[in-house]
Formats: structure tokens, C-alpha cells, sequence
């Protein structure tokens, strides 16, 4: 059974189509009206090895926020949709990437109860013409509608760019083990029985 989703949220701030396939290669196309972010999401699915297309629209003349956060909205959703029952996934992932002189950690467990933790003091700033405190929102939307605890750790870095980007490195790539079936793993991988 394929493990993809297809996910269209159209509002008066944004327009956003997400498909996804779990067990892709790391193909993806990328379109939004926020270049820095678009790099960051394939980054994600490159080091996720997750098939990702996206195409975005928002009212980027006010600012990214909505655009950002509807795309976590989306990309959660699409998460959840594709992981379907979880019957046979790893559910807890963790991963942490060098950028350069920057280190980051993640650590997640598709539990299906959302909470985020942060502990990344990224200061409020930009990269390029991006608003670097759009990064927390966007884990806060994915987690929400995921239904993932996420906890993001970033020990140390000075560069912004390299921060961010070691941050979702890390992400796409505890994404990957999360999703990842086991076949050791009879039903859902919980001493309840359930994960919602």
C-alpha cells in the first residue's frame, strides 16, 4: 500500500498544494514565494529521502508569516495522512547534522498527542528577506497537524543560514527514521495499542 497524500488548503491568505510520498528517493520540486524556505524544504525531503512537490502562493506582500505557517499546516496534514495507522512504523526519530560550524539536533515521536519544544535562541532577525522567527512557527504548525512531539535542540552556530539549515537537515533526516517500517513491529509500536 503506497504511503502517499495529496493535501490542498486554499484560504484568503494562502493557497497550498502538498503531495508526498514516504518512500520516495528524495525528488522534489519546490515552489513558493519564499526562496530561503523553499531550500530548507528540500532540504528536508533530500535528507528525508521523502518524494516532495510543493506549490505555494500567499500574500507574501505583507509578509511570510502565513505562507510559512500554512505550509507547516499543509505538510503536517500530509504527514498524517501518509503515515495512515501507523501499523509497522518506528514512530520515534532523531538525528543530529554539522553545518558548518553550527550543530543542531531533532528528536520526534509521531505520538499522535502534538508538542513542540524549541530550544533553539535563534535571534530575531533575516536571512536574505527571510524572518528567522518563522522557523518556530513553522514547527509549531507541523507539529500541530502532524500530531508530533518535536523537540529541536540546537547546542551551537553563529551563522543564521547555517543554524536554520542544520536545523531542517536534522529534521528531514529524523523524519526518515520515524517513517521508516519495521517489520519487527506487530500493529502499532505502543504498549496501548494505540498512538492517537
Amino acid at each position: 500500500m503506497a504511503r502517499t497524500a495529496k493535501i490542498a488548503r486554499e484560504t484568503k491568505e494562502t493557497n497550498i498544494c502538498i503531495e508526498l510520498n514516504l518512500d520516495g528517493s528524495g525528488q522534489h520540486h519546490i515552489e513558493s514565494p519564499v526562496p530561503f524556505f523553499n531550500h530548507m524544504l528540500s532540504a528536508v525531503a533530500r535528507h528525508g529521502f521523502f518524494d516532495l512537490e510543493v506549490k505555494a502562493s500567499g500574500d507574501i506582500e505583507i509578509d511570510a508569516h502565513h505562507t510559512v505557517e500554512d505550509l507547516g499546516i499543509v505538510l503536517g496534514e500530509a504527514f498524517k495522512k501518509a503515515l495512515g495507522d501507523k501499523a509497522g512504523v518506528k514512530r520515534f526519530g532523531r538525528a543530529t547534522m554539522p553545518m558548518h560550524e553550527a550543530l543542531a539536533s531533532v528528536i520526534l515521536d509521531f505520538s499522535g498527542r502534538p508538542f513542540l519544544v524549541f530550544n533553539a535562541d535563534i535571534p530575531k532577525s533575516k536571512v536574505g528577506e527571510f524572518d528567522t522567527e518563522l522557523v518556530e512557527e513553522f514547527f509549531t504548525a507541523f507539529c500541530n497537524h502532524s500530531g508530533a512531539n518535536i523537540h529541536v535542540n540546537l547546542a551551537y552556530g553563529d551563522n543564521l543560514h547555517h543554524i536554520i539549515e542544520g536545523i531542517f537537515k536534522a529534521f528531514g533526516r529524523a523524519l526518515d527514521e520515524a517513517t521508516s517500517l519495521d517489520s519487527r513491529i506487530q500493529g502499532v509500536l505502543s504498549t496501548k495499542g494505540s498512538l492517537e
